[in-house]
């Protein structure tokens, strides 16, 4: 997989794609706020080995949920909080550890973080399963907007 800061034509994809049912809560509006998002350095486009988009991370202030953030869950020394969407016709087909894995790789070498961090819907059980196996671990929960959010952490292996 490759990484990318995201360009324009990226975040107009993005901003198109439409999950099923349940979780089109992930779904992005399209509208200018969105771009200056997805386009202020903090997003990273996932391509495959074809160049096809399969996807996006994004590090920092944007992964957190602002109720997390207003509740102080977010605090912590050197701790990198991570977001991240895979296109809707590529999830639940058993990509998303191998697509999670190398996120955090990639996070590991341009950011160099002793934790890092994730805000998921409680929801979302498929994606609580590829995290936990990532060897993430509930740290906290919060509601936002009435959806009830967990915050999950991990401590990241040293090379060395």
């Amino acid at each position: 997989m490759n990484f990318h800061l995201m360009t324009i034509t990226d975040a107009q994809q993005v901003a198109t794609w439409k999950y099923p049912q349940e979780y089109s809560f992930y779904d992005f509006e399209d509208s200018p706020e969105t771009f200056q998002e997805l386009l202020d350095g903090t997003y990273y486009a996932v391509r495959d080995n074809h160049g096809q988009l399969t996807g996006f991370f994004c590090f920092g202030h944007n992964a957190q949920v602002p109720e997390g953030r207003k509740q102080n869950l977010y605090k912590g020394e050197n701790v990198l909080d991570i977001g991240l969407g895979m296109k809707p016709d590529l999830t639940g087909k058993g990509i998303g550890f191998s697509f999670l894995k190398a996120g955090i790789e990639f996070a590991k070498q341009q950011f160099e973080p002793k934790n890092l961090r994730l805000s998921v819907a409680s929801f979302n059980s498929r994606a609580i399963k590829v995290y936990t196996r990532t060897r993430f671990k509930e740290t906290a929960s919060f509601v936002n907007n009435g959806t009830p959010f967990i915050v999950m952490t991990m401590e990241v292996e040293n090379p060395g």
